[in-house]
């Protein structure tokens, strides 16, 4: 007994003609009779009982109507629920975030679209720095990252994919002698101690760029996994940072921010997600970000 099966019982119990049905059904009259006949010599017994003008249901019959009609309704509902999820509709989306995707205002805003799009999929945020994004995403403890480029993201199970570029800010504290200059550069920057935004590699990209650009390794005294530490070091005058321009939007007691005239020392905001994922609710985010990225 299949969901067809019961779906043909019910036209004929619904009908009380087997020749109605069978035209409802868009089949022929003996291939539903046949199916019929299948039906109650799998069961052990008549559902129908037959006269020259109609069909009756026998007691038997009346009892696989009501069990008929509850089942076929839970197969559709198991259906449609199922779609919703595959389509991304339902479900839940894990999202871990470094501050850059925050001060640039990108990820509230993808937050923003999938929720309109997608009101009742679950989404949970939460904080992570960039090394452990990657970790989280390949051990399935998140499924979705926001977290700048850097060498470690590079495995062919995990896909990054750059949404956004900005150039770099030079944040220091107040009272420090380099803030009577308008615009900086990396020979300026040459003799002052860094801190960097530690990415794990200790942003070996930037490292590397700044040592070929001023001609020697850069003096890094601190580095932190915190957007907010790395800014509060400098406004503390602990020495000078090297901020994604979005986050001159922050505001600090003692902190403020001069332009660096260096454009090989952009920042890049990369999305990292599983390349074999398979959760509908993650790939509808992954596609509508996608989507709005063209």
């Amino acid at each position: 007994m299949d969901l067809r099966h019961l779906r043909y019982f019910l036209a004929v119990a619904e009908e009380g003609h087997f020749g109605r049905a069978a035209e409802r059904l868009n089949i022929v009259q003996p291939a539903l009779s046949m199916q019929i006949r299948a039906l109650e010599d799998e069961l052990g017994g008549p559902l129908f009982a037959r006269t020259s003008r109609r069909v009756e249901l026998t007691e038997a019959g009346k009892l696989l109507q009501v069990e008929a009609q509850r089942t076929l309704e839970q197969a559709e509902h198991a259906r449609t629920i199922v779609q919703r999820l595959l389509r991304g509709e339902t479900g839940c989306v894990r999202v871990g975030f470094a501050g850059n995707a925050v001060f640039s205002g990108k990820l509230m805003k993808d937050l923003r679209a999938f929720r309109k799009t997608y009101p009742n999929a679950e989404l949970i945020v939460r904080e992570m720095p960039p090394q452990a994004q990657v970790e989280a995403i390949m051990g399935g403890r998140i499924d979705i990252g926001y977290a700048p480029d850097h060498n470690t993201m590079h495995n062919p199970t995990l896909i990054c994919e750059q949404i956004g570029s900005w150039n770099r800010m030079v944040a220091l504290s107040c009272d420090h002698p380099l803030t009577s200059e308008p615009h900086l550069t990396t020979a300026i920057l040459a003799e002052e101690p860094l801190i960097l935004y530690d990415t794990h590699d200790a942003d070996e990209r930037l490292y590397r760029t700044l040592s070929r650009l001023s001609g020697r390794e850069p003096h890094v005294t601190h580095r932190s996994t915190s957007t907010l530490s790395v800014l509060a070091l400098a406004a503390a005058g602990l020495g000078v940072a090297l901020v994604p321009e979005p986050l001159s939007q922050v505001a600090i007691p003692g902190l403020i921010y001069r332009t660096l005239n260096e454009p090989e020392l952009s920042a890049s905001l990369m999305l990292l997600s599983r390349a074999d994922e398979t959760n509908g609710a993650v790939q509808a985010f992954l596609a509508l970000i996608r989507s709005d990225s063209l």
